[in-house]
């Protein structure tokens, strides 16, 4: 791809997520024009966090109405864009009632429409994707199973379906078709972001990030009697948004990108915070695998989640994202304390401090 033209405006989708603030952030702190996408212009209160940064930042931001299911929506904010980010997809895990309405046909339409977009769009060079790395393996034995016990860019989920693990199969579905779509022209390229288990400080107070979810249990002490064993792939969200950003406007930048730093599990997580704030009532030892089997079921984890995922862990080679993209990543202990400290400022948690 040739060297983009810093003056032109580049698309965020989904906005307001958790990800998605982060690198509309970081670009309009760098100066950029940003477009960017919500569902609904009229409920500022939902994007209020973005017109804020703008507004303190050397950059300027476009807000635009856009729907992942409704056809052709994206294509006015993308207009005058030769970098698109397309972050915005469904994410849950648990109380799924119906996974292809909900999670499904939400990722494969919205891929659909961002990148048929870009074809309509005569001045679209690259876009880059947010995948995940459950793209590359959908449960934890996987791993184990992997050739010598390690996943990186050439791996793709082949176990996880609409009725096992239907958010892994949502982005894994989402990539393959993002892929597809991408080699049938040559006028825009496509890279590939794969984030492991994102935490680090959200930049709105809002709670359905499945990520954001589960630090707010874990600090109030809903696995004070112990946690699930097994290693995270985990990396600051601050380290994806730049992820993103570099795969933009590092005209070599090529592929998918396993973009996760440090294998480790819930209980660090809790010692991170045990050693500053003994106050928490977090866990101090792991729970064993029969008894999550039996309850975890009531915590919003199926018995055959478990039964594939706890007491494994996620071992992955990073190599490729720090070699393409020129990555370094945040200390784990700055990552969760930043998260900690911002769910204690916005109240979200406790102050036992």
């Amino acid at each position: 791809m040739e060297t983009m033209d810093k003056s032109k405006p580049i698309l965020v989708t989904g906005g307001t997520g958790y990800l998605a603030s982060w690198i509309v952030k970081q670009l309009l702190d760098e100066g950029f024009r940003v477009n960017t996408t919500v569902r609904d212009k009229a409920n500022q209160q939902k994007y209020r966090h973005l017109l804020d940064m703008a507004s303190k930042s050397e950059g300027q931001l476009s807000v635009y109405e856009a729907d992942l299911l409704l056809d052709h929506s994206f294509q006015q904010a993308m207009d005058g864009c030769e970098l698109v980010i397309h972050t915005a997809s469904p994410f849950k895990i648990s109380g799924i009632k119906n996974a292809d309405k909900e999670l499904v046909q939400p990722a494969l339409q919205g891929t659909r429409n961002v990148l048929f977009s870009a074809n309509d769009s005569k001045s679209v060079k690259r876009v880059v994707l947010t995948s995940s790395i459950v793209a590359m393996v959908g449960d934890a034995i996987d791993v184990h199973e992997l050739h010598k016990g390690v996943f990186n860019e050439k791996c793709w989920n082949a176990t996880s379906s609409v009725n096992h693990q239907p958010y892994p199969y949502s982005k894994t579905m989402a990539e393959k078709e993002a892929w597809s779509i991408a080699k049938k022209q040559n006028r825009w390229d496509l890279v590939v972001i794969n984030p492991g288990f994102i935490l680090g400080p959200s930049l709105s107070q809002r709670t359905d990030s499945t990520s954001i979810g589960l630090m707010i249990q874990l600090f109030s002490g809903k696995y004070k009697t112990g946690a699930p064993k097994g290693d995270q792939a985990i990396v600051d969200v601050r380290d994806v948004a730049r992820a993103h950003i570099l795969a933009g406007l590092t005209a070599s930048a090529s592929g998918r990108h396993l973009t996760a730093a440090h294998q480790k599990d819930f209980l660090a997580i809790a010692d991170v915070i045990r050693k500053q704030y003994p106050k928490y009532r977090l866990p101090k030892k792991y729970v064993p695998k029969w008894l999550f089997q039996l309850v975890g079921p009531f915590m919003g984890f199926s018995r055959s989640f478990v039964k594939l995922n706890v007491g494994y862990d996620f071992v992955f080679d990073n190599s490729y994202v720090k070699a393409d993209l020129k990555m370094s990543f945040t200390p784990f202990e700055k990552t969760i304390t930043d998260h900690f400290n911002q769910l204690v400022a916005d109240k979200l948690i406790p102050d036992l401090r």
